[in-house]
């Protein structure tokens, strides 16, 4: 068992990896469900570098990044601000000019000017926050290039739902800054204030004639901080509000984050259709591959041989009369060049797609293609009755195969284990080898195509190779049931 869920160890090694690669198509894109496919692995990096880097802690007041979130609340109090009147007043404005026709384009012209706004909060959230956002889809107005009216233009804009989203966002972030704002100024000057105060409390008794800093004070009695047990426990409330304001900042920015990844990014169906789009285009380019190849394997490969064997029984049928014997060696030869054109062509339709995948299924399929491999490899396949739709199938088939060809040629390995299972919705690929290690889908390099391959229907490659080995290939693919 602890091989068979010794994927999770890659989840855990890589959940960085799978957050930056996937995060924005998926986690964030499609309703979280990849990203809680893999918050395990983030959580568990996460607990590592608290563990590693707990001092750490202390520095975070002073830390860029604190204040870099700091900036970008104090910066967003004026813009929202500023943003929030000019919004509501072109379109108060504008929804009260639709009685006639210049309601249209003053409408038209506060939403295009909201889209410039979603501009500026994007490039201000990548540059304090290092919050990376696509801009939306663009205006598709239409007409010629060059040619559309400004008729064309404003429907386009009043069409268009990324305008109206940010629109809201303007409407939205404004009593969220404003809330923000008083919260992070508030804590922020509280908590440095009492952590200094044993520096500055001289000032009360100098210049304002008491004894310290006054907590209550009544016609009877006063309540300063003027001794120095209370200045030391003054001192120590500050620097616990000040050791958790970089906290509240964070928890405050996160708001902000998913405001502007929801409101000022693309839509999920723009998302979806740019994905989509991309994977078509890698569906194409991978199928005129593929022909190119069985052309290429065909042309000088069966074909070759084929056209050789034509002559070699042209040649014997003229030799037939003068020469029988010779003839006779002449046709056993071309019976020979019959029997390796036969099983080029039987590798070649095994290549596209094998007869025993069909009938049998991935066990047998995998079996077949592992008693090929120069490494002992040993096959578990964990199915059961059930089988996935030809289509997935097909490729988990071909990326095992592919991955034996690789550890036959690159790995140096001993031996190599091969692991297909199901959990829930998702048909799971694991191959380990022994080998030397330092396999990488970078580079243009055979993983990469395969990774694309995988991606074009929603799965995933991930590889943890280490230099020295072992290497762990694990690949997710959707389950369809056939």
């Amino acid at each position: 068992m602890a091989t068979r869920y010794g994927h999770y160890e890659a989840y855990e090694s890589y959940g960085d990896e799978y957050g930056e690669r996937y995060g924005e198509r998926y986690g964030e894109g499609f309703g979280g469900e990849y990203g809680d496919r893999y918050a395990a692995g983030h959580a568990y990096g996460d607990r590592e570098a608290r563990r590693r880097r707990l001092p750490a802690v202390l520095l975070e007041p002073v830390s860029g990044r604190h204040w870099r979130e700091l900036a970008y609340v104090l910066l967003g109090f004026p813009l929202s601000v500023t943003l929030f009147v000019f919004t509501v007043t072109m379109l108060s404005v504008g929804a009260g000019l639709l009685v006639t026709f210049l309601g249209i384009p003053v409408l038209a012209a506060g939403l295009a000017a909201c889209r410039g706004f979603g501009a500026l909060e994007r490039a201000r959230a990548r540059g304090l926050l290092g919050l990376q956002v696509r801009a939306p889809e663009p205006l598709r107005v239409p007409g010629r290039a060059g040619r559309a009216g400004p008729m064309a233009w404003m429907g386009a804009v009043l069409k268009s739902g990324s305008s109206w989203r940010h629109a809201l966002f303007v409407l939205v972030q404004f009593p969220w800054a404003v809330f923000s704002f008083c919260v992070t100024v508030t804590v922020w000057t509280f908590g440095w204030a009492m952590l200094t105060y044993p520096l500055w409390c001289w000032v009360f008794p100098m210049y304002g004639g008491q004894d310290g800093l006054q907590l209550y004070g009544d016609g009877h009695h006063q309540v300063y901080l003027d001794n120095p047990f209370e200045i030391t426990v003054t001192a120590s409330v500050g620097l616990l509000v000040t050791l958790a304001t970089p906290w509240i900042v964070r928890a405050l920015t996160t708001v902000d984050r998913l405001l502007v990844h929801g409101l000022l990014g693309p839509s999920r169906l723009a998302s979806r259709v740019v994905e989509l789009e991309s994977d078509r285009g890698v569906v194409v380019d991978t199928a005129a591959a593929d022909l190119r190849r069985i052309e290429r394997d065909l042309h000088d490969g069966a074909q070759a041989r084929l056209v050789a064997l034509a002559m070699d029984l042209g040649l014997a049928k003229e030799k037939l009369r003068e020469d029988p014997q010779g003839a006779a060696r002449m046709v056993g030869e071309a019976h020979g060049e019959v029997k390796t054109a036969l099983q080029e062509l039987r590798d070649l339709a095994r290549g596209i797609h094998p007869a025993v995948l069909t009938d049998r299924g991935l066990d047998a399929a995998l079996s077949a293609v592992a008693s090929r491999c120069t490494v002992p490899v040993r096959v578990e396949v964990d199915l059961g009755a059930a089988r996935p739709v030809a289509a997935i199938e097909g490729i988990a088939y071909f990326t095992v195969s592919e991955l034996l060809q690789n550890v036959s040629k690159h790995s140096g390995a001993r031996s190599v284990s091969v692991e297909v299972w199901r959990t829930e919705d998702r048909l799971m690929v694991q191959v380990v080898d022994d080998g030397v290690g330092g396999a990488r889908l970078s580079g243009g390099s055979g993983l990469a195509g395969l990774a694309e391959r995988l991606d074009a229907v929603d799965g995933v490659l991930v590889v943890d190779s280490p230099a020295g080995g072992p290497t762990r290939v694990v690949a997710e693919l959707p389950w369809r049931a056939a």
